[in-house]
């Protein structure tokens, strides 16, 4: 689909009502999919056809002291996933300490049960000794 003659004319317009405060086809966000309603052109005329003026938006945006809702919203989400990853480290730790404490108790249990069978067998040993002579005496 070929794009429409004024449509660099268009998207030069809208900038300029966002920008000014006075979106008339969009709510006045400061992203292309704003700029692209606000245009009335598909989103991909400025993330295809058009990447000078979409950088020419973001950048008047920062001229003027604004950050793009796109940058705001990704910084918002890089420092959601910054506090994730650190919960995340945390909890790894408290695992692997848990996983040590477990491996000991499962060994301190292997021990006393290898313990126990043997005191077992030692008893059920000395019972058949002790049987037998009572069996055999008349």
């Amino acid at each position: 689909m070929s794009p429409a003659p004024d449509e660099r004319d268009r998207i030069r317009a809208a900038m300029a009502r966002i920008l000014a405060g006075r979106p008339e086809h969009s709510n006045g966000a400061l992203t292309i999919v704003a700029l692209a309603l606000e245009a009335k052109v598909p989103r991909n005329a400025l993330t295809q056809r058009h990447t000078d003026l979409k950088a020419e938006f973001y950048e008047q945006v920062r001229a003027r002291g604004g950050t793009p809702d796109s940058e705001r919203r990704l910084r918002q989400q890089v420092q959601r996933l910054k506090e994730l990853r650190a919960a995340d480290a945390k909890e790894i730790t408290q695992l692997k300490a848990d996983v040590e404490a477990l491996v000991g108790a499962l060994h301190q249990a292997t021990v006393e049960n290898s313990h126990l069978h043997r005191q077992l067998a030692d008893r059920r040993a000395h019972a058949s000794v002790s049987v037998l002579p009572m069996l055999t005496t008349p």
